[in-house]
């Protein structure tokens, strides 16, 4: 019995430390992926008006 007191609160601390190391992570993962989707729909806006650019339909006014 007085191994368990001992060794819990190392454990408890471990598993404290774990979850918030996960959860860093987690939220890390979460930046990238989001940073990735508005990157990729950046480029795909700047690629489309170039196009409209080349192909001279511009949304600007009419001359």
């Amino acid at each position: 019995m007085e191994y368990i007191a001992v060794l819990l609160p190392s454990v408890v601390v471990g598993l404290i430390f774990w979850f918030a190391m996960k959860s860093i992570f987690n939220a890390d993962k979460s930046e990238r992926q989001a940073e990735a989707r508005a990157q990729a729909e950046a480029d795909a806006n700047a690629q489309g008006a170039e196009t409209l650019r080349s192909h001279g339909d511009s949304n600007g006014p009419k001359k």
